[in-house]
């Protein structure tokens, strides 16, 4: 399996084609308006406090905006904020809050521009938690830095990291993803490793025991992707079924009740799943007919279907079809369709949504000076797109 964040898949048609074609209209003008973005870029936009947009500066912005000084990037994932990014010759760049080292650069030092995270290369994929950044060398391998207060960083440690170190006891591994405090890694074997955090069986080992180097997830086998949320944990099957273990208050496990889970569970009714992501509270799967569905907390409109009410089982986000990628930030989602376009829900009080306002989303709207990008991260306040 290629170790990539959450991407792809493909389209549905809807009987309320009549109620669309304004939208749809709409949303051909503003493509045909948009510069491309040149392969391998990077787009950024909303808040901007820490500098987690990356283009020098701490000043916000509502619609995407190219980072100049990269190119030939090939993966990125957002942290609350900060960012990582993966560039083709395997180094690791990332920019935005700097305060538990989540940067790499031996600092705690705010970076507004992409700063390169020395002695670290051949890297194939990188994730993010809140603060803390994980990257997947070819080796196999996975080395982390930044926050360790629950031993976030696997290295049997509580102990602060500034610069990358090595998960201790984890080898062979695919897939990586970061929840708030938990870490997760898909094995070649399919099996499923956590460490860190672990209060609400966000670790899926049966416990509600806190790990500091990884264990294995219990009785879970064909992984092939794995996603983290503020502290509960997806896992993607390769048969296409979901399955889940953590907080589960809002029903972000999606099993039709909102107890916490510290075994894995099975995702209620979804089936043909390709991608996986999580929000702070809510969960997120692509299915191979391109329909997007959502589940767990829905404040804010974070779940995309007209509503703000939790929903303990999976519903379907409105009015889209044609999906190939999905991300998410800690209360807002993000989707690409097959037609270039971009879209975005959920909560924008800094313009994190694209759309040129701050007002909150319950349904899917366009994003702004963004085509063709097929890789989301977003975090508290802020989203980025890869062009590939």
């Amino acid at each position: 399996m290629v170790p990539a964040p959450r991407s792809a898949r493909r389209p549905r048609s809807t009987r309320r084609r009549a109620l669309t074609i304004a939208p749809i209209a709409a949303a051909l003008v503003a493509v045909l308006a948009q510069p491309a973005l040149a392969a391998g870029s990077i787009a950024s936009w909303g808040g901007n406090t820490y500098g987690q947009l990356g283009d020098g500066t701490f000043t916000g912005h509502g619609s995407a905006t190219a980072i100049a000084s990269l190119t030939g990037m090939v993966s990125l994932h957002g942290g609350r904020d900060h960012v990582a990014a993966l560039k083709s010759d395997g180094t690791v760049w990332t920019w935005g809050r700097n305060q538990y080292g989540q940067i790499g650069d031996g600092t705690g030092t705010n970076r507004p521009n992409p700063t390169l995270v020395t002695g670290l290369t051949g890297v194939i994929a990188v994730e993010t938690g809140h603060y803390n950044t994980m990257a997947l060398k070819s080796d196999g391998t996975v080395w982390m830095w930044g926050w360790n207060k629950y031993g976030t960083n696997g290295d049997g440690t509580t102990t602060k990291r500034t610069r990358p170190v090595l998960v201790k006891n984890l080898t062979n591994v695919v897939a990586i993803a970061g929840g708030r405090d938990q870490m997760l890694a898909v094995k070649s074997d399919g099996t499923v490793w956590a460490w860190g955090y672990n209060a609400f069986g966000n670790l899926g080992d049966g416990t509600f025991t806190t790990r500091t180097t990884p264990v294995q997830v219990s009785g879970l086998t064909g992984a092939i992707d794995v996603a983290g949320g503020r502290d509960h944990s997806l896992v993607l099957k390769s048969d296409g079924t979901v399955w889940c273990f953590g907080y589960n208050v809002h029903g972000e496990c999606g099993v039709g009740n909102t107890s916490n889970k510290n075994l894995p569970v099975q995702v209620s009714g979804l089936t043909g799943v390709t991608a996986i992501t999580a929000g702070a509270n809510h969960s997120v799967a692509l299915k191979s007919d391109g329909t997007v569905w959502t589940w767990g907390q829905g404040s804010n409109g974070r779940l995309g279907n007209n509503s703000t009410a939790n929903r303990l089982t999976p519903v379907q986000v409105s009015n889209l079809t044609g999906v190939v990628a999905i991300g998410t930030g800690r209360m807002h989602t993000l989707a690409a369709k097959s037609d270039g376009t971009v879209w975005a829900w959920g909560f924008n009080a800094t313009g994190q949504l694209g759309n040129g306002n701050t007002t909150n989303q319950k349904v899917p709207v366009l994003v702004q000076g963004l085509t063709g990008a097929t890789m989301f991260g977003g975090g508290r306040d802020h989203s980025v797109a890869l062009v590939p």
